[in-house]
């Protein structure tokens, strides 16, 4: 079994995230609804960035936390969580597991209800291409034989223009209607031909 300092050499990744307390309910969500719409994750709370264990009051966060998940993440985000001493400090895990439906929403700057996903260490909003892939991938979408003439243009104009952004496919295909091009390259990210690399300076595309 992984101690507290094991989890914390790690640093924060994918699954795992320092908090040194909370703050925002809101913002929190959005962490938690990320984590339950990728892979899940752990929050250690009571940890600095840098991994430095400050410690905080248990039943406090745990209020803040509860709080963030039943009112700020639609539908709720189902939360573990344990409670961890080190060095006199007490530090709040909390555990979130992956969500098959990843329809979990929590509200952004303004207000509005949006679906995020985690990437690395960030949390980042889910983008219209990712959430028609999800929607394949419900719908279990085979991916054909061979690509038509129309399929293996596209390709083409990946391979030639890669890494690239949908704006810039929308530039180059700006004969083809928008939700065209939104629904083959979802196609084609789902039946992993394309890859998508999302990060906080932005999303690109390229083969595979």
């Amino acid at each position: 079994m992984a101690s507290l300092k094991q989890y914390i050499s790690e640093g924060e990744h994918q699954t795992q995230d320092f908090k040194f307390r909370i703050d925002d309910q809101r913002k929190i969500a959005r962490t938690l609804s990320a984590f339950a719409n990728t892979d899940g994750g752990r929050l250690l709370i009571g940890v600095k960035d840098n991994g430095k264990i400050t410690g905080i009051n248990p039943e406090e966060e745990f209020h803040m936390i509860e709080g963030a998940a039943s009112l700020f993440c639609r539908p709720a985000v189902a939360l573990e969580t344990k409670i961890w001493q080190e060095d006199m400090r007490l530090v709040l895990e909390v555990l979130v597991k992956p969500s098959d439906a990843r329809n979990h929403m929590a509200p952004d700057e303004t207000g509005k209800w949006k679906i995020y996903v985690r990437r690395q260490d960030h949390t980042l909003l889910a983008n219209k291409i990712l959430l028609k892939v999800w929607t394949f991938q419900k719908k279990g979408l085979q991916k054909p034989q061979a690509f038509g003439e129309e399929e293996m243009q596209f390709l083409k104009l990946i391979e030639n223009q890669q890494p690239v952004t949908l704006s810039k496919l929308y530039q180059l295909q700006a004969k083809s209607p928008k939700p065209k091009i939104d629904h083959m390259l979802a196609l084609l990210v789902h039946w992993n031909v394309v890859r998508m690399e999302m990060s906080e300076e932005g999303t690109f595309y390229a083969l595979r």
